[in-house]
């Protein structure tokens, strides 16, 4: 096993910068991605004879595709790039410059946009699959706007440098909160009483004289679950919160995520803009990410209304801006303002209804099943959910809250020995 292990390694080592190994263990260039495509060239070839696809055809062209877009990399080879992170890079600028053209244009594509980002939620959501576009949407979205506003605002001399800071700084607070919310969001790990140690014995090989190992036996120890057939597990683990999927027993409030695969400690719900799951030991980093966010978009949106609309009140410039079409520059600027104001409202409810749920120490996970098996209170068209289970009272639940993620132990490995054991 060593040996192969660096053989693999050795491989890989040898690769340039614009090398990988395909989905079939061969070897291959960037350089070649359109060579020997046979399942594109009979889709095609099918298309153009006006003959019916095969059920797997889309399929296969998807993982070609799929498989060959990479980027150059230094270290082991060419690396694979996502394909749902590619729309948003696209589409986003082209709808945006789409809209500065025209005043209908723009309350066309500013309608039509959310309504298609809302529509491919649901379709991913049904699926239950992941996905980086609606990462790649959120981080291209924020990068996109800073870019504009230094490109486009600034040079028109409205936005002094301490303003142009205050922004910066949002920005990378915001970015920086992100990358701590990215990380493990408390995944539930085995109970240390249902692990022991397991031995194996393995008898000689047929090829191989017990007595040049000083007539000893190989033995591996590993550290296993005591899990059994899924039978038994369900026998002995009736009446319990036991997840058949991850073959553990979840604590109060801990949930599966179907869409990670994983069970969370005090589960809140699946987050599909950061592409993780917000649980006990990333929640506060993630009301900070929507925090310093909020701030930053809208101390920007008031810096682009004043330098292109200097003659309305911020809270009217949204609505009436006279000649702001007149200059594409502007008509941009106005634009962008828009379409940060749609998704600044958006995050504004979600932070509001996150705050009223730890308000009131309930999981957005708890308060949908409550709703659902209509065992809590709510009100204002169920903005606010009362389980009545955890709450108690609203400093006791705020101080629970600000110390969960520090109760939450981090995994380690599991130790693999292999030893000798005499007769």
């Amino acid at each position: 096993m060593k040996k192969r292990a660096n053989k693999v390694l050795k491989e890989e080592e040898t690769l340039c910068c614009c090398e990988y190994v395909n989905r079939h263990g061969e070897r291959s260039h960037i350089g070649a991605c359109c060579c020997d495509c046979e399942d594109l060239d009979d889709a095609c070839d099918r298309f153009l004879k006006r003959e019916p696809q095969k059920p797997e055809s889309l399929s296969q062209v998807a993982a070609v595709v799929s498989d060959r877009i990479r980027v150059p990399w230094l270290w082991g080879g060419a690396r694979k790039v996502e394909l749902s992170i590619i729309p948003p890079l696209i589409l986003l600028p082209v709808l945006l410059h789409l809209a500065a053209l025209h005043f209908l244009l723009g309350v066309v594509v500013l309608t039509a946009l959310p309504g298609l980002v809302l529509w491919y939620y649901y379709f991913t959501h049904r699926k239950k699959g992941r996905t980086l576009f609606f990462l790649s949407l959120a981080l291209f979205s924020l990068t996109y706007m800073y870019y504009l506003f230094v490109k486009e605002v600034i040079p028109r001399g409205d936005v002094d440098v301490p303003q142009l800071t205050v922004v910066t700084v949002g920005v990378i607070l915001t970015l920086s909160a992100l990358v701590l919310t990215k990380r493990d969001p408390g995944i539930v790990q085995p109970d240390k009483e249902a692990i022991h140690s397991t031995v194996t014995y393995y008898s000689p090989l047929v090829d191989r004289d017990p007595s040049l190992n000083g007539e000893k036996h190989d033995v591996t120890m590993t550290v296993t679950n005591r899990t059994g057939s899924p039978d038994r597990v369900g026998q002995e683990n009736k009446g319990r919160n036991w997840c058949q999927v991850c073959r553990v027993e979840r604590p109060p409030r801990a949930g599966h995520c179907r869409i990670c695969g994983v069970c969370v400690l005090r589960l809140d719900h699946h987050c599909v803009w950061i592409n993780n799951c917000v649980g006990q030991a990333n929640h506060r980093s993630f009301l900070l990410t929507l925090f310093f966010f909020l701030l930053t978009s809208v101390y920007g949106i008031i810096l682009v209304l004043q330098s292109v609309c200097p003659q309305q009140y911020v809270l009217t410039a949204l609505l009436y801006c006279p000649g702001v079409y007149d200059e594409y520059s502007t008509a941009l600027c106005f634009t962008c303002a828009w379409y940060s104001s749609i998704v600044t409202i958006g995050l504004l409810h979600l932070l509001v209804v996150q705050l009223i749920n730890v308000s009131y120490n309930v999981t957005e996970r708890e308060a949908r099943i409550a709703l659902r098996e209509k065992t809590a209170h709510s009100a204002f068209w169920g903005l606010i959910v009362d389980t009545g289970v955890y709450s108690r009272g609203f400093r006791s639940n705020w101080s629970e809250f600000m110390t969960m993620g520090d109760q939450v132990s981090r995994p380690c490995p599991a130790d693999l020995v292999v030893g000798d054991l005499s007769d």
